[in-house]
């Protein structure tokens, strides 16, 4: 068994770029900036931007932290979005997710301008993504793919199965490990709440895929002698032996399930430190698609 390392990989792919922007800055170029907006104070969504601002610092990016208290209206934010989508400093900008209950998050999302949807969740980069067009792909999906790909993961030929159908996660996953890209070529399967034999389906795939935030939901006879088992949950449980009182759970039951798998990410340490990488190589991207 083997660790597929998304914090060590993160690490050097955030060193490949910080060396990219100090050739920008000796050429001149503009340097890339990230805005992010925050409503309200949730533990992991703050956790979350710190560790993108970090991020920023370390590739050499400037960052802009926007936050609001959760009284915000749904037009003020929609308001701050133009207004992001017009200033020409900012490359690229996200909007944390959750938000509050009383704003349609996918108004906002369409607010934001593809040219700067670095988070990739806007339709037009979705649509992007599926015909193979230079655009944003979702930050997840993307690190998890390059994650496969810098730890020279076979996936050609390969029986992809994914656990979560989400516009953000599990669909275009499923839609980059299909095409015909190295990684890619997959034959895939995603299941979801209503998939019918769910075990026995899983217990087939050379490449498993948990994104479903359940936490230990995927156990030791779920998975194929041999199979690469990739966790993207992440879920909060209370745990009364650490400092803060919780710890992180993935989707997958690691101690009993780690045995069986010729690779495995860990959580923490796995996807989520990809997904940031992800979401610098976009930065970075966004000023290179408008050719500056």
């Amino acid at each position: 068994m083997k660790l597929l390392d998304g914090k060590e990989t993160a690490r050097i792919i955030k060193l490949e770029i910080a060396e990219k922007v100090n050739q920008r800055k000796k050429d001149g170029k503009k340097i890339p900036h990230l805005a992010a907006i925050l409503v309200g104070s949730d533990g992991g969504s703050l956790t979350y931007v710190s560790n993108k601002l970090k991020s920023c610092e370390e590739c050499g990016f400037e960052s802009t932290l926007m936050r609001y208290d959760t009284s915000i209206t749904e037009e003020v934010l929609l308001d701050k979005v133009r207004k992001l989508n017009e200033d020409k400093s900012i490359d690229g900008f996200i909007v944390q997710l959750p938000l509050p209950a009383h704003i349609d998050e996918h108004k906002v999302t369409l607010a934001i301008d593809p040219n700067k949807d670095v988070d990739g969740f806007h339709p037009t980069n979705l649509g992007k993504m599926a015909l193979n067009i230079p655009g944003f792909v979702s930050a997840t999906p993307a690190g998890i793919v390059e994650l496969i790909r810098r730890n020279n993961v076979e996936t050609s030929g390969k029986n992809c199965v994914i656990i979560g159908r989400s516009h953000i996660v599990g669909m275009p996953l499923s839609i980059l490990l299909s095409q015909n890209s190295n990684p890619g070529n997959c034959t895939v399967t995603l299941a979801h709440s209503r998939t019918a034999n769910l075990k026995e389906i899983c217990a087939q795939a050379d490449i498993l895929i948990a994104a479903i935030g359940q936490p230990n939901f995927v156990t030791a006879d779920m998975v194929k002698e041999g199979a690469v088992v990739i966790d993207v949950g992440t879920t909060r449980v209370d745990d009364a032996t650490k400092a803060n009182g919780w710890r992180l759970v993935g989707d997958v039951k690691f101690g009993e399930v780690a045995p069986k798998c010729s690779y495995i990410t860990p959580v923490p340490g796995g996807v989520g430190p990809m997904t940031i990488a992800s979401l610098m190589m976009n930065t970075l991207k966004a000023l290179d698609l408008k050719g500056k």
